[in-house]
């Protein structure tokens, strides 16, 4: 298994089981995934990813744009739920991310961390940020990048994050090092649990369920 399916099988093996207001979850709290470059093109090779949609969603982030009509316009549909449009979600923070990205790469110092805050507080939102903070640091010349996520869906939010993460460290000129993302609450829907189990039993083209 790569470190995200064994991410999984220990939700399944080990996780607890709770009631919230979109259906029965088995989770962890507070557990970290350390990615090399090894690890990510593991992850990629052997995990559906729809690599275009996102790099087009993130670039559309990136613009900030914020109308569920563009997003469904390229062939994103998960944000359809959301109305007409996304309210003080992941567009309003990640507009910031290309003058931040073109800082990092003026000034490239290793004694600075770099970070990219999304989602404030008492704020209205009809899809709060479950990607909280991505940090950039330089070591010995290397790119290493750390996230927190406040909260994680395992089977479609966690693999698409990481993506993204990459996509981003892929903006920086230097080598990436590693990608670190410490999730506050990592979690496997009911209705997702037969299919996680038949994905990590070796089963190809295993769909997940948007929980919204």
């Amino acid at each position: 298994m790569n470190k995200y399916h064994r991410t999984l099988n220990k939700i399944l093996t080990t996780g607890k089981r709770q009631n919230n207001r979109k259906g029965s979850i088995i989770y962890l709290l507070n557990q970290s995934l350390e990615l090399s470059p090894a690890d990510l093109l593991d992850i990629f090779e052997t995990h559906g990813i729809a690599r275009k949609r996102l790099k087009v969603e993130l670039s559309l982030f990136m613009e900030g744009e914020c109308s569920v009509r563009r997003y469904r316009e390229a062939g994103i549909d998960w944000w359809d739920y959301c109305g007409q449009t996304l309210i003080n979600s992941y567009p309003t923070y990640f507009e910031k991310l290309p003058p931040l990205v073109a800082k990092i790469n003026r000034e490239k110092r290793n004694s600075k961390n770099y970070v990219l805050f999304l989602g404030s507080t008492d704020t209205e939102s009809n899809q709060a940020p479950c990607l909280s903070l991505v940090q950039f640091q330089i070591d010995d010349g290397q790119l290493v990048l750390t996230a927190y996520q406040r909260s994680s869906d395992a089977n479609l939010g966690l693999p698409a994050d990481i993506y993204q993460l990459y996509l981003m460290s892929r903006q920086i000129d230097l080598p990436l090092k590693s990608i670190t993302l410490n999730l506050g609450n990592v979690h496997i829907y009911e209705g997702n649990e037969e299919r996680t189990r038949r994905l990590l039993a070796g089963e190809d083209g295993v769909k997940f369920d948007l929980n919204v």
